[in-house]
């Protein structure tokens, strides 16, 4: 076929791959793949759905992960305030040769101290020379109907010569240790298994 004026003949090659696919080669061009989905078309709903599901669950294990180490960190705090109470009791004790009383708490009776109310605050008055401020749980909610056993609380228990300190992990980790209560009765307020969430503390010096 003779060309116009001006123009060189172009020739195309068109091989069908199938129903959508097809290559153009266009003298000397790179060649060009048009795919099945239509140029500009949008995800399908299944499609989408899938998507969704999979960010969803994606979603749900960072969470678990992130709310893990989330309370671990807490229990770690936990033990730090702990360990910083028995060292303000044994100061306590070496001044006045006897541990503070406790008393006044709702839970889990008036001759506890208990995070949760003010009795707390009655045995942060007897320790404040040793500690200026009383710890509390990381998420304390003064809730006076509960303590630590089933609460996120600190409760406290004194007998001159012994003390007993009780708090309750998020997650459990080693067995409750346990102690002795006025040098008569040993109490693991968190049982006898091999990890535990609720801990008792303390000391006698009578045993």
């Amino acid at each position: 076929m003779q060309s116009k004026k001006g123009f060189a003949p172009h020739h195309f090659l068109t091989q069908q791959l199938n129903k959508n696919d097809y290559i153009l080669k266009d003298n000397g061009l790179n060649p060009v793949k048009s795919f099945g989905r239509k140029s500009g078309a949008g995800f399908t709903l299944i499609e989408l759905i899938v998507v969704i599901a999979i960010i969803a669950v994606l979603s749900a294990i960072v969470l678990v992960n992130v709310n893990g180490y989330t309370a671990k960190a807490r229990d770690a705090r936990r033990r730090a305030d702990i360990t910083q109470i028995q060292k303000a009791l044994e100061m306590y004790y070496a001044d006045n040769s006897r541990y503070p009383n406790a008393g006044g708490a709702t839970s889990p009776n008036g001759g506890w101290s208990n995070s949760a109310d003010a009795s707390w605050n009655s045995l942060q008055n007897l320790i404040r020379p040793y500690l200026a401020k009383l710890p509390v749980d990381p998420i304390e909610n003064y809730d006076a109907a509960k303590w630590a056993v089933n609460g996120y609380h600190y409760s406290y228990v004194g007998c001159t010569q012994t003390y007993m300190l009780v708090f309750n992990l998020e997650v459990a980790g080693g067995p409750d240790p346990g102690a002795w209560h006025c040098g008569t009765r040993f109490y693991q307020y968190g049982g006898t298994g091999a990890n535990t969430k609720v801990k008792t503390y303390g000391f006698s010096k009578l045993n």
